[in-house]
């Protein structure tokens, strides 16, 4: 069974245009390319052709993929969140205890994950040791770089 995620209006916006994309100029430019490679001649020898029906399987591939990822995507009604504690979708405001330095991330799906806007993936391990917990807590989360203690000061939605 797949995963269930929960994403905001516009990473569902995103993943509803990006699928179209794909059925309509995506799979165009597929045809496009087949039947350029199947005029070059016999097709038992034509690469060209091999490759491009080879790219045509992978981008299906992907429309089938993204459309179970949109099956299985679920809204969350962002002014019903519980903001006493972090959750997904959550925007928490963090104080890095070893430098003083702080942060604010907005914890989202896997797909909807850009570091350079704040949004991290709740998969990530700093908001995997923020879930669940409320604002004063300190934590501590192993990071690649090893292991950091935060304090959470805000959650928002």
């Amino acid at each position: 069974m797949a995963e269930v995620t929960y994403y905001t209006k516009e990473g569902i916006e995103k993943l509803k245009e990006e699928l179209h994309f794909l059925k309509t100029e995506g799979r165009a430019q597929i045809a496009k390319a087949i039947a350029e490679a199947r005029d070059k001649g016999d097709l038992s020898e034509n690469a060209e052709y091999d490759a491009a029906k080879e790219a045509q399987g992978l981008h299906e591939a992907k429309i089938a993929k993204l459309g179970e990822i949109l099956s299985n995507a679920r809204l969350i009604d962002e002014s019903k969140m519980d903001t006493s504690k972090v959750l997904a979708l959550s925007i928490v405001k963090i104080k890095n205890i070893r430098n003083g330095s702080s942060m604010t991330y907005q914890l989202v799906s896997e797909t909807e994950a850009d570091l350079k806007s704040g949004k991290i993936s709740v998969k990530s391990p700093i908001a995997k040791g923020l879930l669940g917990k409320s604002v004063g807590d300190k934590v501590e989360i192993a990071v690649p770089a090893g292991k950091m203690e935060f304090e959470i000061l805000e959650i928002s939605r």
